[in-house]
């Protein structure tokens, strides 16, 4: 910061679930997801709409940016920065920096980790080529494997070692691309040994929906152990092998709702496997890594880190003591990765220490909030209340299902209580009346409780904090049948742990409804349904709204209903649970 102006840099991701990332004397000031903007899930590629985004919420110019980091995956910018699918006004930046896959992961787990030390896995899908990587060296790099030119291999997993403002790799790993000759429902689209490509292709098969991993996670507990005994990797050399013989067993890929639902023992058991081996496989990599660079503190990032029972159990059954994931483990935090990298690496710049928060949208004031209920209003009656906290306490505790719509957009896949939806966990029916006719999804999935962390481990076997709902942990057995709305098949919870410093609004409605119920836990699922991104304004919120059968809409301060005529008039959805 020179004379007292502060110094932005500016990352930008553009794979699929797209994101731009403005930091301020290197703290996250804007942060936000493609998807929120345009409303299509996953929505990535050129990035003109999420920068402007950033740029407007801080007031400020392209020109006012000190440097870009970008970040595409399959694209190095060989051609140039002018055309990403359509024009980019970034190109116009005189400073550029194009960053490799794994280390924009890396950078955006070092970048919000609340360590100083720390072991960093990036494990997903696929990264870059091989030649593509900025970090590659003979030192760190596994052996190609076959014959095939160099630019057909790509990013694996890598390993990394953060400490002292740097971050050194220690391991990278590659695999070929993907035997186009060769075509199974089970094979990974992306290169043939993927962890994470081959649970996407196992979504695939058992729900027919290659973005269904968190779904083929809560499918996994309601499958039978041993009904498989086959081993999905081949674990040799600190390193992971997709093992193929056993594919040609299994030839009833899902085609629908109907055989999803006539074949569910099949495809749940299969779902079961499946998470099994890929624990096995996570776990394996972990200890390898830990004994190539060990460390007490490990941050982990890549699309794989968004399966919350595996990180359960390198929590519980690795030697790392302290694990952190990052929030926006997948491609939509390539954006905060390249923008720390950017300050950190390419200016020279002490890490900041990130605060905890997720929360890095644009804030929706009250003039916009009314104005956009007033357009409404012929729908809707709203009004004020003086204590927004207890008004929503006692709804929640009179059995309203509640959209809860305050302050900044969370960024990542999960809503944290600033965009979801809210419910009582003990009343019986919510949790199937939310799925078939608020979310309107699979009636297997779970919602995760959102709990006032000092009373975490009375109601769930845990002692630890879980901020960003991304691990999974057993209820108590007293308090299972009290909590059905949020208690899984096999007992388990992806919880979220709550205190007044972390977010003191939503703590507060936690304990306001803890004195009227009892209990300091509510139902938190993200305010969306299927095929939704979750909502980012006021309007957003009350489109959604009046779409559905949700009960209230509490904006900011505003409490909203639905007219009597109007809320008769929603048709039932009946269980429209299906892609």
């Amino acid at each position: 910061m020179a004379g007292g102006k502060p110094t932005y840099v500016l990352g930008t991701g553009l794979s699929h679930d797209g994101s731009a990332c403005l930091l301020k004397d290197g703290r996250i000031a804007v942060a936000i997801e493609k998807e929120r903007i345009t409303r299509r899930k996953h929505d990535g590629g050129n990035d003109n709409d999420a920068i402007r985004y950033c740029l407007d919420a801080e007031g400020i110019s392209l020109d006012d940016v000190a440097l870009v980091v970008q970040n595409a995956n399959f694209s190095m910018f060989e051609q140039g920065n002018d055309w990403f699918e359509g024009q980019r006004f970034v190109a116009q930046h005189p400073r550029i920096v194009t960053l490799s896959h794994h280390l924009a992961h890396a950078y955006s787990a070092i970048g919000t980790a609340p360590f100083d030390e720390a072991a960093v896995p990036v494990i997903d899908g696929c990264g870059n080529a091989f030649r593509g990587c900025v970090d590659r060296s003979p030192s760190v790099d596994c052996a190609l494997d076959g014959d095939l030119h160099p630019s057909l291999y790509f990013e694996k997993d890598s390993y990394y070692h953060f400490a002292r403002n740097a971050l050194t790799p220690v391991l990278k790993d590659y695999s070929q691309w993907r035997d186009q000759t060769r075509d199974h429902p089970l094979y990974p689209r992306t290169t043939r040994h993927s962890l994470g490509g081959l649970y996407q292709a196992a979504s695939f098969y058992c729900l027919g929906d290659y973005d269904g991993a968190g779904k083929l996670m809560g499918l996994a507990p309601y499958g039978r152990p041993g009904m498989f005994a086959q081993e999905i990797f081949m674990l040799r050399d600190g390193r992971v092998f997709v093992n193929y013989d056993w594919m040609t067993e299994f030839d009833r890929p899902c085609g629908g709702h109907e055989e999803f639902i006539a074949n569910f023992q099949y495809y749940a058991d299969i779902a079961h496997w499946v998470q099994q081996e890929l624990e096995r496989a996570i776990l394996y990599l972990v200890d390898h890594r830990y004994r190539l660079a060990a460390s007490a503190n490990l941050a982990y990032a890549g699309g794989v880190a968004l399966n919350a029972v595996a990180n359960r159990r390198i929590l519980r059954d690795s030697k790392f003591r302290d694990v952190y994931i990052q929030p926006a483990a997948g491609d939509n935090g390539l954006a905060i990765g390249c923008a720390h990298y950017g300050w950190m690496a390419v200016l020279g710049e002490q890490r900041r220490r990130h605060d905890g928060s997720s929360a890095f949208g644009i804030v929706y004031g009250k003039g916009r909030i009314g104005e956009d209920l007033a357009r409404r209003a012929d729908l809707l009656d709203f009004s004020r209340v003086p204590d927004v906290v207890e008004a929503t306490a006692a709804l929640l505790a009179d059995g309203q299902t509640v959209g809860w719509f305050q302050g900044r957009c969370e960024f990542g896949p999960r809503a944290l209580g600033h965009r979801s939806i809210l419910a009582d966990p003990r009343r019986p029916g919510l949790r199937e009346f939310i799925n078939a006719r608020v979310k309107f999804r699979e009636d297997f999935r779970p919602f995760a409780p959102a709990v006032a962390e000092e009373s975490a481990a009375t109601y769930f076997e845990c002692e630890h904090a879980s901020r960003y709902m991304l691990l999974v942990e057993p209820a108590r057995p007293a308090w299972r049948e009290q909590m059905p709305n949020v208690v899984h098949r096999d007992g388990s919870c992806r919880i979220q742990t709550v205190t007044a410093e972390s977010d003191p609004l939503f703590y507060a409605l936690l304990r306001a409804f803890d004195r009227r119920a009892g209990i300091p836990i509510l139902l938190n699922t993200s305010f969306n349904r299927r095929g939704m991104p979750i909502v980012e304004t006021p309007m957003d919120a009350v489109d959604f709204f009046l779409a559905c059968e949700l009960d209230v809409l509490v904006l900011d301060d505003y409490v909203v209903r639905k007219k009597a005529d109007v809320a008769g008039s929603i048709p039932a959805s009946g269980n429209a649970s299906w892609n």
